[in-house]
């Protein structure tokens, strides 16, 4: 059976809520489907309006919910009229039957009646009144129903996915607009072997910060971007582990051949095996983020996608680069405090769940690398559609 593409928004409720990680987490879990990308869009008034009108006239919506939910979007999906943008992310998921699955996880929209097994059924709303009118609706995310309400869906998002997507810098307001910072987050691809829960109960530790969420995509790095994004870190492993490297050799040849090791032979081992086992402990992390060896890889194939997936993720708000570091813990996990990211999903030293800046000026650095502001809603439609 082919695969299918499909996506899933979750709602500016939603969102303000902190529920992101949650639906994450059931999203993967659930279906079984690859995440493939994922942006955050502040829908304009024409977006909204093009999109509200999309689905009054879909007729694989339920004829009782078109206009309620048209209406819904109209009202919750635009702008302020400050101009504030409502965020909304928007997921894009891949596998055999994808517009099903997802369908299926969210549920109905009555399933908050009385029913936790889907995604509406624990963090959406729809209430009554007594006389079957509705009251209060909140649907917590959206998704296409067929696979023609996909194409539609998304070619017209797809439109809009680099006026009305990115980095939302006018989605949030604080009373002191100069203490505002930006971080990135990087959710590393241990995390990604296979659907898991574990990326959106990741995202669900950080939303302890109450920063605001403004920007993701789903990065497979390149080397080029690898040697970018870590490059400031190779001469401190060569001079950090190269040192270590050459004490452990010197004992080993103490041992084995009953003799200390003279001064000329510890530089001999400085001046190469340092420096090589450095490049080596860098090359693995390089490795790690792309998939790739980078001695192996060479000319235009430097530039080109990794082989591994990781999520980006930019948060905003006072104090945001502490706030993250904090509830990411320690580089070493066996270090970091119980609740942390690090210490509740990290392994090792590499292995160690996420990466987060540490500082708002390598923050700025780390997030034009890894480009978190680019489109990729317009390449996965033209790969399914287009």
């Amino acid at each position: 059976m082919s695969k299918e593409l499909g996506y899933v928004f979750i709602t500016p409720y939603t969102l303000r809520k902190s529920r992101t990680g949650g639906v994450v987490s059931r999203l993967l879990s659930l279906t079984g489907l690859d995440l493939v990308a994922a942006r955050m869009f502040g829908p304009s008034n024409e977006l909204v309006g093009k999109y509200a009108e999309l689905i009054r006239n879909n007729d694989d919506v339920w004829p009782e919910m078109r206009e309620l939910l048209s209406d819904y979007i109209e009202r919750e999906f635009a702008p302020d009229e400050d101009g504030q943008v409502h965020r909304v992310m928007m997921l894009l998921f891949e596998g055999e039957n994808a517009v099903r699955k997802l369908r299926d996880a969210v549920g109905g929209f009555e399933d908050s009646v009385e029913s936790a097994d889907t995604l509406r059924g624990t963090y959406g709303d729809f209430i009554k009144a007594h006389d079957g009118s509705v009251t209060y609706f909140e649907p917590a995310v959206l998704v296409g129903p067929t696979v023609e309400s996909v194409q539609n869906v998304m070619g017209l998002w797809a439109q809009y996915s680099v006026a009305d997507g990115g980095i939302l810098d006018n989605a949030i307001r604080l009373a002191d607009q100069d203490n505002i910072q930006k971080t990135l987050v990087i959710i590393k691809p241990d995390n990604f072997t296979f659907p898991s829960s574990r990326p959106g109960n990741i995202i669900d530790i950080f939303s302890r910060s109450g920063l605001r969420l403004i920007g993701a995509k789903l990065l497979r790095m390149s080397l080029a971007e690898a040697l970018e994004f870590y490059g400031p870190v190779q001469p401190i492993l060569r001079e950090k582990l190269g040192g270590m490297a050459v004490d452990r050799a010197c004992k080993v040849l103490t041992d084995e051949f009953g003799f200390e090791m003279s001064e000329g032979v510890k530089k001999a081992l400085t001046d190469t095996l340092g420096p090589s086992f450095g490049d080596h402990k860098f090359y693995s992390i390089m490795q790690f983020m792309t998939g790739q060896w980078a001695p192996d890889v060479h000319g235009d194939e430097v530039g080109a996608e990794g082989k591994v997936r990781c999520m980006t993720l930019v948060y905003a708000g006072d104090n945001a680069v502490d706030k993250i570091r904090n509830i990411l813990g320690p580089t070493d996990p066996s270090k970091a405090a119980p609740g942390s990211v690090r210490k509740e999903f990290g392994t090792d030293v590499m292995v160690n769940a996420a990466h987060a800046s540490d500082s708002p000026e390598n923050a700025k650095r780390e997030i034009n690398i890894v480009k978190v502001e680019e489109d990729t809603i317009q390449r996965w439609y033209d790969r399914y559609f287009g």
